[in-house]
């Protein structure tokens, strides 16, 4: 369960030593629990409703069924009569629980869990059975402690009447369960962006004083991140961060809990489906249309500013020369300029459908969502060093040649395609405003957000068309010469430099293996150019023979970089190589006078993982036991193992973490502290 993001451990190091510092031994158990049921016979054929029961020390806590960044949700492994059924737990609404900085979901105090199990209908009245679980609960402070608790209740068989006596009990059980909303939910993503919105004119009339989402799946949203509360014109909206690497798709389910002025608390169970997030803090319907005027004007300066980035400006540089070898502009310069606007804002609005339509569909994406696949990276940086070729002078299509390539008219048709063309180099970049601009749109509905799309296409055409409409804009240019074609063979070190990027991109999604293969395929793109760049002025079999030549090699790259799929960044290595625990490796060990060190480990524990990235993983530790041989045992306590609890027990302890060194020959380990550091296991090693 390393699910939550282990480079945050260095911060909860440095926070661990103002931690009270606690070793639990080996005394009461954390959690207290008792099962009870809410009639006082079971009726044949019907249900009898149980509450697992908790009540925790103080100071520590259990889990809600997710239990945020670390942690283990309460189970019951049922033992019933024949023909008797289990349901699912109904889960009181959690609180959020910061642990350094990491959130945890789930209870303090006193929490109560209700089931309902099903009487078989041939039970017969007048008997008895007896209802026995045994409930698993993950207790935490600073260290985390599993805790097996067997729960039983004997039961009549009877007419089914409520037992007086737990009236209360469950009384208060239910109030703790959230309820379902009356109102109308939907949910927005857009990268780290998550917006909740309550569709409720009574919530933005009561303005509620604070509101909270606990999501149901794990790993969906930064549980420490701020979770910001605003009103819209008829309702709620709660601004929530994903968390990293987050696949958010299909409804958002989970609980809201809000807080009114007078401290009542209602929490509400959440099922939110994709849809319009309006602008929180509109006033009115003038205050919407402002914000839309707004978001396009923002797209359409982003746009602009999209020209200058570095993968899009040797293309306008190239279509800014080519106006150039006009002079005075003319009919060919205007088509041109309007073929090569009409190529970019419609990809733009292409791009824009796509995205509004996959997320009507329940997908999470945005702006480049393309590239976190690793086939279209790879495929992306290929184009990236082919327009690289092309610049360089390694081919040229058509009738256009290395000699004449600045001084002959391309055509409508292919000034379109380099609009096309320039549109797919600028998908990984964002420009200023543009953030904001696509912020807002991929919350809004289609239309809205094909207005966005269009202005930043509109802003993205503008610099081209404005120079071929007014081509004395090019006027401080030199005449057309030999410099036009160097400057051009200049602008393919951007575009390699861009592919070089990608390329890096590609080796953090899928491994070296995957760099590897993009690189075969560059070496292909470049011997398909350079054969489509040598057949161009041969005869008519010649061309048709190096073209196809070209294509095979060209679709063999292609083909090599579906292998992707299959391929992933390799895992992270372990702090150190480790032998697995076990009491018979351990015997033999300090039998052939071998210094041992033992982790007893747990992939939930919070302060295992942070020794294991701040002390143990650190360069002078991983020395030591290297120069001084000692065997890095772990213990690992994930899933119960009764060598290891016996092995915990026999030192005084019920959970983890737990170090010990065993020194060569010594009768007796040495214990380290629970929160460790690197003087303290350097000393041990020195003992």
């Amino acid at each position: 369960m390393k699910r939550f993001a282990l480079s945050a451990a260095f911060l909860l190091a440095f926070a661990a030593p103002a931690w009270t510092q606690e070793d639990p031994g080996a005394g009461p158990p954390k959690v207290t629990a008792r099962l009870i049921a809410e009639q006082a016979t079971a009726k044949p054929g019907g249900t009898v409703t149980v509450a697992v029961e908790q009540s925790i020390a103080s100071g520590w806590h259990t889990y809600w069924i997710n239990p945020g960044d670390v942690g283990q949700a309460t189970s019951m492994d049922w033992t019933l009569p024949a023909g008797w059924t289990a349901g699912a737990f109904e889960w009181p609404t959690p609180k959020r629980l910061p642990v350094g900085p990491f959130m945890d979901f789930g209870y303090e105090g006193k929490a109560t869990l209700l089931a309902n199990l099903t009487v078989p209908a041939d039970a017969k009245v007048g008997g008895s059975v007896t209802l026995k679980g045994q409930a698993h609960f993950l207790v935490c402070k600073e260290i985390c402690i599993p805790q097996d608790t067997g729960l039983s209740i004997p039961m009549k068989i009877g007419d089914g009447a409520a037992d007086p006596a737990v009236a209360k009990d469950f009384a208060d059980a239910r109030a703790a369960l959230p309820v379902t909303s009356p109102w109308k939910l939907t949910y927005a993503a857009s990268g780290p962006n998550l917006s909740l919105y309550v569709e409720a004119p009574a919530l933005a009339a009561a303005h509620p004083v604070d509101a909270v989402f606990f999501p149901l799946k794990s790993g969906l949203i930064k549980g420490t991140a701020p979770q910001a509360m605003a009103f819209a014109k008829d309702g709620l909206v709660l601004k929530l961060t994903a968390a990293d690497k987050a696949i958010i798709s299909g409804n958002l389910s989970g609980v809201l809990v809000m807080t009114s002025s007078d401290k009542s608390v209602q929490a509400l169970t959440v099922d939110a489906p994709v849809g319009v997030v309006p602008d929180a803090g509109s006033g009115g319907a003038g205050a919407g249309e402002t914000t839309l005027l707004l978001a396009v004007l923002f797209a359409f300066i982003g746009g602009l500013i999209l020209n200058a980035m570095p993968c899009v400006l040797p293309i306008l540089a190239m279509k800014a020369l080519s106006l150039a070898s006009y002079g005075g502009g003319g009919g060919e310069a205007r088509k041109e300029g309007l073929s090569y606007s009409a190529g970019a804002v419609l990809s733009f609005l292409a791009f824009g459908l796509v995205i509004a339509l996959l997320r009507q569909g329940g997908e999470s994406v945005g702006w480049g969502f393309q590239l976190q696949n690793p086939i279209a990276v790879a495929d992306f940086a290929l184009l990236i060093f082919a327009v690289g070729l092309n610049l360089s002078g390694l081919f040229e299509f058509g009738s256009v040649t290395v000699g004449d390539s600045l001084t002959s008219k391309s055509g409508g048709v292919g000034a379109f395609f380099t609009g096309v063309l320039a549109v797919a180099v600028a998908a990984p970049c964002t420009a200023p405003f543009m953030a904001a601009a696509l912020g807002y749109a991929l919350t809004q509905g289609v239309v809205s957000s094909m207005l966005i799309f269009l202005g930043l296409g509109l802003g993205f055409a503008l610099p081209f068309l404005i120079l071929a409409f007014f081509p004395r804009a090019l006027s401080f240019l030199p005449k057309p010469g030999t410099w036009m074609l160097r400057l051009k063979q200049f602008l393919a070190f951007p575009m390699y430099g861009a592919a070089a990027w990608l390329t890096w991109v590609l080796a953090q999604q899928a491994g070296p293996n995957a760099v590897a293969v993009l690189l075969a395929a560059f070496v292909a793109a470049g011997m398909a150019a350079w054969l489509w760049g040598i057949t161009r002025d041969l005869e008519t079999r010649g061309r048709i023979t190096g073209a196809v030549a070209a294509a095979a090699i060209l679709i063999l790259a292609l083909y090599g970089l579906t292998t992707l799929s299959t391929m992933a960044a390799p895992p992270a290595t372990a702090s150190l190589a480790s032998d697995k625990f076990t009491p018979d490796r351990l015997a033999s060990l300090r039998d052939a006078g071998k210094p041992v060190f033992v982790d007893a480990t747990a992939a939930w524990c919070i302060t295992c993982l942070v020794n294991e990235q701040a002390v143990l993983s650190r360069p002078a530790v991983k020395d030591a036991f290297k120069s001084k041989n000692v065997v890095y045992m772990v213990a690992d306590w994930t899933k119960r193992d009764e060598a290891i609890t016996k092995m915990l027990a026999e030192n005084g302890r019920d959970g983890v973490p737990l170090y010990l060194y065993f020194a060569p020959g010594a009768d007796k380990p040495v214990i380290l502290p629970q929160i460790l550091t690197e003087s303290g296991v350097l000393g041990a090693l020195n003992s």
